[in-house]
């Protein structure tokens, strides 16, 4: 992969921050549900922003 320029690190790092953040959300609404089924979506929309995440953060790896 070739090397990001200034604004492309900007803009990946905002997105990294955004997930993190919407992994940290939907833990939140996640542990407040009542009803399993919408707790289980919650769950696994917070675990895809953390893997969004995750792969995301390889990019600053390179």
């Amino acid at each position: 992969m070739s090397n990001l320029n200034q604004n492309e690190l900007q803009n990946l790092r905002h997105i990294i921050g955004m997930q993190g953040t919407c992994y940290e959300k939907l833990n939140s609404y996640a542990s407040n549900c009542v009803d399993p089924q919408i707790k289980q979506m919650f769950t696994k929309s917070a675990q895809d922003a953390l893997n969004t995440k995750t792969k995301l953060m390889t990019f600053l790896n390179n």
